[in-house]
């Protein structure tokens, strides 16, 4: 019965501000080198309190970027995830390596999807010839290239024609096939 609590209820709490009387029922740190003690104060002194605030007040800029560091690790200790070895020089070859050109002079470069390796007669081939288009491909280009195609063979628009509809059905599915080797 005698123990002391840590932290007062609410309604025991008077604001910490200087000469107020109401409820301290806001907490606030101490200082930057104290985070685990409070002061308590009134909703509106704990207002002017977190204005005038500055974790960083009085660090240098190092100081501060060191703190931002050790933050982002949660302040646990950190290691690199792999030594570096300048020794090996890994370079693969072969038609299916380095899709993304990791490992040639067009490393960190935006990799280049429309570099197709597919023979004449794949889907991506035939898509490409029904569309009447050659890579370098872009989204924007095959959608507008789209748009005309099928405008011009929409059944609709031909009255009905089965050969308009069958081609505007090749031209659906060709677009489909295209924009999944764009990746969009």
């Amino acid at each position: 019965m005698g123990e002391e609590t840590p932290h007062p209820l609410p309604e025991e709490r008077l604001c910490d501000w200087q000469d107020c009387s109401d409820a301290g029922e806001h907490r606030a740190p101490r200082s930057p080198d104290d985070l685990n003690s409070y002061h308590w104060f009134c909703l509106d002194h704990i207002r002017q309190y977190n204005k005038a605030w500055n974790f960083y007040e009085g660090m240098s800029d190092e100081e501060v970027e060191a703190d931002v560091r050790r933050d982002t690790t949660w302040n646990r200790p950190s290691w690199p995830f792999a030594g570096e070895r300048r020794d090996v020089n890994f370079r693969p070859t072969g038609p299916d390596i380095d899709d993304y050109g990791a490992f040639g002079e067009t490393f960190g470069e935006t990799p280049n999807r429309t570099q197709w390796r597919h023979g004449p007669d794949t889907p991506q081939s035939k898509a490409l010839a029904l569309f009447d288009l050659t890579p370098p491909l872009n989204a924007r280009d095959l959608k507008s290239r789209y748009k005309d195609l099928v405008k011009r063979h929409h059944p609709d628009t031909n009255g009905g024609d089965k050969r308009a509809e069958e081609q505007f059905k090749r031209i659906a599915e060709a677009y489909q096939t295209l924009m999944a080797e764009l990746g969009d």
